[in-house]
């Protein structure tokens, strides 16, 4: 080895450890709720507070130059482990799937085809299994198995939910129209059915495909933006006269802005009259099912043809790892058309690849982050994250209630909380920007039948009633500096 090699080697053994206590205390500091959850200055500040050059390579750093900047660029994060963190759906990590995150940078195994990643392959075929058993689908098919008669599922772990949801509707296009890889849209006459709330990720994945987006077609929905069974015949019947055939229709599980559960069943079992492939997006909502308690929240879900669901949400996985699940895996591998000929080829192969499933052709080890987590806090201890948190945002909800001038419009399904304080549209959006603007909390907010409200998603296992009483304390507060009063 080389002076030079042997340097390189070295970082890892000689950084790692300070690397390691730096995150330590980052994560003690933020777990504690030390400093500001977020902290969102001026983007050509930030760059100069971090010595960033745009168009310019930044010049090599000395050991302790490179643990001042990683110290520096920690203290400007979001603080996803801080009490105060409430804003979005992302997982707050456990410690076991950010070592995974480690262990596939030193590795590097590419895992699109078994003979890059034979260990990476194993561990995802591993984990759709485990996803798959709580559905309540048939384990995947694997190249033992031949040609074997009977009901097998598939699935394949992806970067995010809005490429699961893009891969599962090019699964539906396949199965209605084959052709469509080869020949196109034929005109566009495909459309997809969802309601208003689908997360725009369908609305992307429609545009993607080259359907248009106005291939959407929305389906009635109840005032609490639920998707109305009773009114699915008459957008059928909208998309019919418009000469489109239905490719698929789409329910959330739950939806994004007010957390709720579209009926599954009812929807399943009008799709299953009518021949429509059903397609649940449960990226967020899909953690349920861990929890006996919680899992009738998706009944009917066996019904759909595919499903999403993203690790990176309430399974404690670091960003990204969302999974595709269908019910037949025949209808995945047709998801996609492609020749490479230092690929795809005729010989043998020991194992399984993956790449006929996928968007990405390099494709990260993802199931590792789902595994080491599991490994360490077993299935039970995600069941029980879950359902705290699920209790939890049921709690605020009956607090936030029960505060003069609050109001919520609809009790939580999931750790999804919309709630407005006093004022109107404009005052919620202020309290939202005066809170970021403190740093002390982080909220969301959305629309809800044409009126704004705050949102919060209890991620953190550290976030208590406490937090939630200091949030509401410091929102009235900034409410009477603006001189608003209780409706």
């Amino acid at each position: 080895m080389t002076s030079r090699e042997a340097e390189r080697a070295g970082h890892l053994k000689r950084l790692g450890p300070e690397v390691l206590r730096l995150l330590v205390r980052y994560l003690e500091s933020a777990r504690q709720g030390d400093g500001p959850v977020v902290r969102l200055p001026l983007l050509a500040e930030l760059e100069a507070e971090l010595g960033l050059s745009r168009g310019a390579a930044p010049a090599p750093l000395d050991d302790s130059g490179f643990l001042a900047f990683l110290a520096r660029y920690l203290d400007r994060t979001v603080r996803m482990q801080h009490p105060g963190y409430l804003a979005h759906q992302v997982a707050v990590p456990h410690d076991a799937s950010a070592l995974a995150d480690l262990v596939n940078g030193v590795t590097n195994n590419g895992m699109a085809i078994y003979e890059m990643g034979p260990g990476a392959v194993a561990v995802e075929l591993a984990v759709l299994d485990w996803m798959l058993a709580l559905v309540g689908w048939p384990r995947l098919r694997r190249p033992e198995d031949g040609h074997q008669e009977g009901p097998f599922s598939g699935g394949v772990l992806t970067h995010g939910g809005s490429l699961a949801n893009l891969t599962a509707l090019l699964a539906a296009r396949a199965a209605v129209a084959p052709a469509a890889w080869n020949r196109g849209n034929d005109g566009g006459g495909l459309c997809v059915l969802a309601s208003p709330e689908a997360h725009y990720s369908i609305s992307r994945a429609v545009g993607i495909m080259g359907l248009g987006t106005d291939a959407l077609v929305p389906v009635a929905a109840d005032r609490r933006q639920v998707i109305r069974p009773d009114g699915l015949p008459a957008a059928a019947e909208r998309a019919r006269r418009s000469g489109r055939g239905i490719m698929a229709l789409v329910a959330s599980a739950c939806s994004t802005g007010p957390g709720l559960y579209d009926p599954l069943e009812e929807i399943g079992d009008w799709c299953r009259e009518e021949g429509i492939w059903f397609h649940v997006d449960a990226a967020h909502g899909a953690g349920a099912l861990l929890s006996p308690r919680l899992r009738d929240r998706l009944r009917g879900l066996t019904q759909a043809d595919s499903m999403i669901w993203d690790a990176h949400k309430m399974l404690r996985t670091s960003a990204l790892c969302a999974a595709v699940l269908v019910r037949d895996g025949a209808r995945l591998d047709g998801a996609f058309r492609q020749q490479a000929s230092y690929i795809f080829h005729e010989g043998e192969n020991p194992g399984m690849d993956l790449i006929t499933r996928t968007v990405e052709c390099t494709k990260a080890p993802l199931g590792l982050k789902v595994l080491f987590t599991l490994l360490l806090t077993g299935e039970d201890g995600l069941r029980r994250y879950v359902e705290r948190q699920y209790e939890m945002t049921r709690r605020f909800h009956d607090i936030i209630n029960s505060r003069p001038g609050f109001s919520c419009p609809f009790p939580p399904e999931a750790n999804i909380l919309c709630f407005r304080a006093p004022g109107d549209d404009a005052a919620q959006l202020r309290i939202r920007a005066r809170l970021l603007e403190a740093g002390r909390f982080h909220l969301s907010s959305t629309e809800i039948r044409g009126r704004r409200y705050l949102r919060m998603t209890v991620m953190g296992p550290e976030t208590g009633e406490e937090v939630l009483g200091d949030l509401l304390t410091a929102v009235e507060k900034i409410g009477a500096e603006n001189g608003a009063s209780p409706p």
